[in-house]
């Protein structure tokens, strides 16, 4: 096998396989980062809403409820295959990779609103009744009071989700999107061995997720101080 693979590295190392595989791994890193960023911006409004308790917002509170429970329970190539053929039913033009990133945001969101909401619920209520007789609105008590406390318990999930869900773009390639499981699949393909092309896709995902992990580790102790309850 080792051999086989000296003999086949300076073939597969060419000018053209790595601008492919620099392509490929720009579309997971875009997919990924994308997802990453409008996961946890729409999740923590989501999480912010679920949390609210005044009679009027109850119908939000209800349809934010279904999409969070829904899509966390639906399989991400499920996902996947129902955006897709919804944006086919209605004969909209999308590229596979904006079919692939609907999914990813969509799928991002669910889960992260559920790790926020997890976190914010962690202060403990008194905090929040502090907030009220301050007379704090509702976003200063989650400005002021709630997040600085919640971070610690929101950010080592966030981030594991983060990593897991680089892994998860992977099934993008079902559709078509040119990403790095494609990529390996189309090489293998080509005739290069299993073991080298597998390698180096393995390689460039870890490229991709390990800075990540060490960025939350970094964040983490930023962002949060030991917690007083």
């Amino acid at each position: 096998m080792w051999a086989q693979i000296v003999e086949e590295l300076p073939r597969f190392f060419s000018y053209y396989n790595l601008i492919f595989f620099a392509k490929a791994l720009g579309v997971t890193f875009a997919l990924s980062a994308i997802g990453c960023i409008v996961g946890f911006s729409l999740g923590f409004v989501l999480a912010a809403v679920r949390l609210t308790t005044r009679p009027a917002t109850r119908p939000l509170r209800v349809a934010v409820t279904v999409f969070i429970e829904l899509f966390r329970r639906i399989p991400f190539l499920v996902t996947l295959m129902l955006v897709f053929f919804v944006f086919q039913g209605m004969h909209a033009d999308l590229s596979m990779f904006n079919v692939a990133l609907i999914s990813v945001c969509l799928i991002a969101t669910a889960f992260i609103a559920e790790i926020v909401r997890s976190g914010l619920e962690s202060v403990h209520r008194n905090q929040w009744d502090a907030a009220v007789t301050l007379n704090f609105s509702y976003l200063q008590t989650l400005r002021l009071v709630i997040v600085p406390q919640a971070w610690k318990v929101i950010l080592p999930p966030v981030f594991g989700f983060f990593v897991l869900f680089i892994k998860d773009t992977a099934l993008a390639s079902q559709i078509g999107v040119v990403e790095l499981a494609f990529a390996g699949k189309a090489m293998n393909n080509k005739g290069f061995s299993a073991a080298l092309v597998y390698g180096t896709v393995l390689a460039l995902y870890f490229m991709l997720s390990y800075p990540l992990a060490h960025f939350g580790k970094y964040l983490e102790r930023k962002l949060a101080p030991t917690r007083n309850r």
